[in-house]
């Protein structure tokens, strides 16, 4: 872990880019051509687009709950990638989260840095995700906070301006907590499992649970650069609560990249490589990557509910058969991602695709 302990290079503010007046960006924004984000590579969100799963169906007669619950299984494996409408998290607990965030980013540059962070532990302000030495770098800031275990939880990495932020972040994660509590349920029924299976391998009580609130400043060169690169979510289940006015979320779909439409008060869940583990490749996780524009800022709020980090996940030994023996080794979430932590999002792993295109999942 010691190539973790610090930032190779001084580490420079997005946002001071952006407000900087600049005309083009640095070097280190500039995109290879086959990643930037030209039209070639993109989709409209259309008829074809990712699912938006109406969950109070789950509340409904058992034709209609068991109808949503097929949604949600069928988006797993076919898309990796649903939003969710009626899910239970009250509107205006979103808004409020949502413009509190934004209010921290627009507080003058000297009470930000004082939340600086460092690849120890990623907590705090930052604005480059790996530690690799010149490396290409996203147009991004953003702030990581531990939520559970408890004993990850550090009060001092949380921001004490605006007033109410870290009661409202407080608020808002217990709500979508019982959010992923729910959907994990629900899947792990969906793989012919029992009901609590997904929640036991994480951990049962003990899961880990972190959020990164993404800050998208204008950019005068979008078509060179982006958000967040390609990549798969490392982790669990991932529980974004998007900009409702401004999209920049786009998921792969075979060579294409189709750019997804927030649904107002809706989440876009997606499916993480430690669920496409535990499924032996029934349920997906999706490279997706983030656009910026040259108009408007964005902000995103990106909750990640993962395994307890020491605990070895491998595919469940009740989806193993001689027919369809298991994809992918046993490994713990500390030792999956520490290459993560490393190099910064690149793509999807080749341990998971490798494995996938091995068998056929066509499900």
């Amino acid at each position: 872990m010691d190539c973790l302990q610090d930032w190779p290079e001084p580490v420079v503010r997005v946002q001071s880019l952006s407000e900087s007046g600049a005309a083009t960006i640095p070097a280190r924004y500039v995109k290879p051509s086959s990643e930037r984000p030209g039209a070639e590579h993109a989709t409209s969100e259309g008829a074809a687009g990712i699912p938006v799963i109406d969950l109070a169906g789950l509340a409904g007669d058992s034709g209609r709950c068991r109808a949503t619950m097929r949604a949600v299984w069928d988006a797993c494996r076919e898309w990796g990638f649903f939003q969710v409408v009626n899910h239970g998290v009250n509107a205006e607990l979103m808004r409020r989260a949502r413009e509190e965030w934004r209010g921290f980013f627009h507080l003058p540059m000297a009470e930000k840095q004082a939340y600086a962070n460092s690849p120890r532990t990623y907590e705090g302000y930052g604005s480059r995700l790996g530690v690799e030495r010149g490396a290409l770098l996203d147009w991004v800031d953003y702030y990581f906070l531990h939520i559970l275990p408890e004993s990850l939880k550090n009060h001092d990495k949380w921001p004490a301006q605006p007033a109410s932020c870290r009661e409202t972040v407080e608020e808002y994660c217990r709500e979508v907590v019982k959010l992923c509590r729910m959907l994990m349920r629900v899947m792990s029924m969906g793989l012919g499992l029992d009901v609590g299976y997904l929640q036991r391998a994480f951990g049962g009580d003990d899961e880990g649970v972190c959020m990164r609130v993404n800050y998208y400043p204008r950019c005068p060169q979008p078509d060179l650069t982006l958000g967040l690169s390609a990549h798969s979510d490392p982790g669990g289940l991932t529980v974004l609560l998007a900009d409702d006015l401004i999209g920049g979320l786009q998921v792969r779909r075979g060579h294409a990249w189709v750019t997804v439409r927030p649904v107002p008060e809706a989440f876009v869940v997606n499916v993480g490589d430690q669920i496409q583990v535990l499924s032996n490749g029934l349920y997906r996780s999706v490279e997706h990557r983030a656009v910026v524009n040259a108009e408007e800022e964005r902000i995103s709020l990106a909750f990640f509910y993962n395994p307890r980090s020491d605990l070895p996940i491998g595919p469940a030994r009740e989806l193993a058969t001689p027919d369809r023996p298991p994809l992918y080794p046993a490994m713990t979430f500390d030792e999956y991602r520490l290459d993560i932590r490393k190099k910064g999002p690149r793509g999807k792993p080749p341990l998971l695709d490798s494995g996938l295109h091995a068998h056929d999942l066509v499900v």
